[in-house]
């Protein structure tokens, strides 16, 4: 599945997704792509650039996104009539606390986000690293995040919601097998049709190889 802040992009289908990254010194851009579901396209591929600057212990990442819909109806989908593409700007941080864990923040903004207006988002993860368990490298961690927008009743029956998710990752060379729990506060009552069955508790696995 594709889970974006708590709600299936996918419609709750499989997901392939892949991404290029390029870095020079704190500098770094980008791009990432996947398949989509009921958003009036056929799949997304995000651009993105940005800078990590590193301050003692702590590690900084401004930077901005294009999320792009190649192929995509404007007029159909859940955002009809509104323009798919949006930019959305990021700033954040993160560090070691204590040996093996690992905390961040980062907060989102972007003016136009498919009609739903100005929308805003907020979201803490955790990560801590176990021993090693054979040939894995095992690490636990979760998110727990915030979107709200200006616009009341384009997703729910108010203007924010909240999100969260926990899981283990299992580490081998150059793969990441991924197994999370997702889960978001919108409730059946509140959500608007077709929204609460993308939005409600789910497990997703994943594996990723990553090459250098």
């Amino acid at each position: 599945d594709y889970i974006f802040r708590g709600l299936s992009l996918r419609n709750e289908d499989p997901a392939a997704q892949g991404s290029i990254d390029f870095s020079y010194g704190i500098l770094y851009a980008g791009a990432w792509a996947s398949n989509v579901g009921g958003l009036g396209a056929p799949g997304e591929i995000d651009w993105y650039i940005g800078i990590k600057p590193v301050l003692g212990p702590v590690a900084f990442d401004f930077g901005v996104v294009y999320y792009t819909y190649p192929n995509g109806d404007d007029a159909s989908g859940p955002r009809a009539n509104h323009e798919l593409d949006y930019v959305e700007l990021k700033a954040g941080a993160s560090g070691e606390i204590a040996k093996n864990l690992t905390i961040g923040v980062m907060g989102f903004y972007s003016p136009e986000q498919q009609g739903w207006g100005e929308t805003y988002a907020v979201e803490g993860t955790a990560a801590y690293a176990l021993p090693a368990v054979g040939i894995f490298t095992p690490t636990i961690g979760g998110a727990y995040g915030w979107q709200g927008t200006e616009e009341v009743g384009v997703l729910v029956n108010g203007d924010d919601y909240t999100y969260w998710n926990v899981g283990l990752a299992l580490a081998v060379e150059k793969f990441t097998f991924d197994f999370r729990y997702w889960d978001t506060d919108i409730s059946k009552a509140d959500a608007l049709p077709g929204i609460y069955g993308l939005s409600d508790d789910r497990f997703v696995f994943s594996a990723k190889v990553t090459l250098r």
